[in-house]
């Protein structure tokens, strides 16, 4: 199954509103593309090196949530 097939599975999934807000964000990304925002490796690598600057020292530290608590579940 190609990547556009499994966003129009999803897409069909969700309600009305949701899907308008879907809309929204590819046409905010398609502007992005025509005013020449396209993501540049070097946005890439700061985004993560000041991910990883944020969570210095916390490597080790206890946390309660499991990355199944980060994700987004629609009933």
């Amino acid at each position: 199954m190609s990547l556009t097939e499994k966003i129009l599975e999803h897409l069909q999934e969700l309600p009305v509103p949701f899907q308008a807000e879907v809309l929204d964000f590819v046409e905010y990304l398609e502007s992005k593309i025509k005013k020449g925002g396209e993501i540049k490796a070097e946005d890439t690598d700061w985004s993560e090196l000041s991910l990883s600057f944020a969570m210095h020292g916390m490597e080790n530290e206890y946390s309660p949530y499991s990355i199944n608590d980060l994700k987004e579940h629609f009933t």
